[in-house]
């Protein structure tokens, strides 16, 4: 799909879209590309949001990942696909506008969760998804001074609680989850990152959720199941998200917790569509025949660029995209990064080398072979771990049950899988 009077579309201005558009034309791909955005701004750096916009020490300029010339497309931002037929070839726009495609990629990305009952309109309450999200955020903390609540104890709101103490002011997370991160990250990791935050002034709402809100016009009283009344002057609710798909929803497209895709990208039943990023659902082949969905950025700039290949090469053509899934998070100072997919573990072995006195590197293992690695301010072994995964080298049953009995970490020696490809693998973050 080369030909100069073809139209490929791309609905999603973010990073994915943004990285499909661009290899599309590194490619070779001359026909028409239209990049359809539902925000007003370029495509952004969107883990910033959380830190360094939140924090002030960034503006949306210096998140921006592009300019609306760097790449041979035309750009329709706040624009929201509505509706899509397959068969026809067609986007449907606002307005009755219809537009035509030969080949489309989907890369919508995702929705903040809605929290039932909450009080969005109130001035005092915030979601951090977008650009806008997070300026209002930062706008929201410099006009108030009392303490700010985090309903959520995932990655974002976890940054966000973290941002909020760097800045100076008291912070609480509201969780449903007896430990922070404990369910993507294992208990173990988990109560790591509570005590983490704990030692940094956060107070923790764990195990708990809210029974009501109690709005006032300047601040928020959040009672709780467990008693507690919390009084804020801000509350930002970090519950998740959803696949942004309801425009979908009638298209005869495969739709679980995502949209369905084979292992090269392509929406299953479908020859000319593809999708990328956080919408996407596909089986990583590197991890089993399962589908999964990824939420995370490099996961999406690297879809972005394999869903092109895909869609320029047709499905009977196309490579399956398995990569080993990498990410990286920093809270109070300590760099957490992921490898691999932690959440398919079925036990937990201690990577740390053993000369370092901690327990900074965790392993997930499942079927005897390692699937996941946490890294604790450990970019150097991040590297070799992940090339581990890569390789899907054996961990030993015996290694595992040393480990978890005596306390004793697992380190291979110099020359082991773990070493051989130190360049090969680039960490995420």
């Amino acid at each position: 799909m080369t030909d100069h009077t073809e139209q490929i579309v791309i609905v999603g201005a973010g990073p994915a879209g943004l990285r499909a558009a661009e290899r599309l034309r590194e490619l070779g791909f001359g026909g028409r590309l239209m990049i359809i955005g539902s925000e007003p701004d370029m495509p952004y750096h969107r883990p910033a949001l959380s830190r360094q916009l939140i924090a002030g020490t960034a503006t949306p300029p210096d998140v921006r990942l592009a300019a609306p010339g760097d790449v041979d497309a035309v750009w329709r931002f706040n624009t929201t696909a509505v509706h899509l037929q397959p068969r026809r070839r067609v986007v449907h726009l606002p307005g009755a506008e219809e537009v035509r495609y030969d080949g489309l990629v989907i890369a919508t990305g995702v929705e903040s969760r809605r929290l039932p009952s909450a009080p969005y309109d109130h001035p005092c309450v915030f979601v951090v998804r977008t650009l806008a999200d997070a300026m209002a955020l930062r706008h929201g903390l410099a006009a108030s001074e009392g303490p700010v609540a985090v309903i959520g104890g995932g990655f974002l709101g976890c940054e966000i609680a973290s941002t909020v103490r760097e800045l100076g002011r008291e912070a609480v997370i509201v969780g449903q989850a007896p430990t922070l991160l404990g369910d993507v990250l294992g208990p173990e990791v988990g109560r790591r990152l509570t005590s983490l935050h704990a030692d940094h002034g956060v107070r923790l709402a764990l195990g708990t959720s809210i029974r009501r809100w109690l709005p006032e016009r300047r601040s928020l009283g959040i009672q709780l199941v467990d008693g507690n009344l919390l009084d804020v002057s801000c509350a930002v609710i970090a519950v998740g998200t959803v696949p942004s798909v309801s425009w979908l929803r009638g298209a005869g497209l495969p739709i679980a917790d995502g949209l369905a895709c084979g292992p090269t990208c392509h929406v299953v039943g479908t020859d000319s569509v593809v999708a990328a990023g956080d919408v996407a659902q596909w089986p990583n082949l590197r991890f089993g025949s399962a589908p999964q969905r990824v939420e995370h950025w490099l996961n999406a700039v690297e879809m972005g660029c394999a869903a092109a290949e895909s869609l320029l090469a047709g499905p009977r053509a196309a490579r399956p995209f398995a990569p080993v899934p990498r990410f990286s998070s920093e809270q109070h100072g300590v760099r957490i990064q992921v490898a691999g997919m932690p959440a398919l573990g079925t036990d937990t072995v201690e990577l740390s080398p053993p000369e370092s006195g901690d327990r900074s590197v965790t392993g997930f293992v499942r079927d005897g072979r390692l699937v996941g690695v946490v890294c604790l301010n450990s970019p150097a072994a991040m590297l070799s771990w992940t090339a581990e995964i890569a390789e899907q080298n054996p961990v030993s049953r015996v290694e595992r049950e040393n480990s978890r009995a005596s306390g004793q970490t697992r380190h291979r020696p110099a020359g082991g899988g773990a070493h051989r490809r130190r360049t090969d693998v680039v960490a995420g973050g």
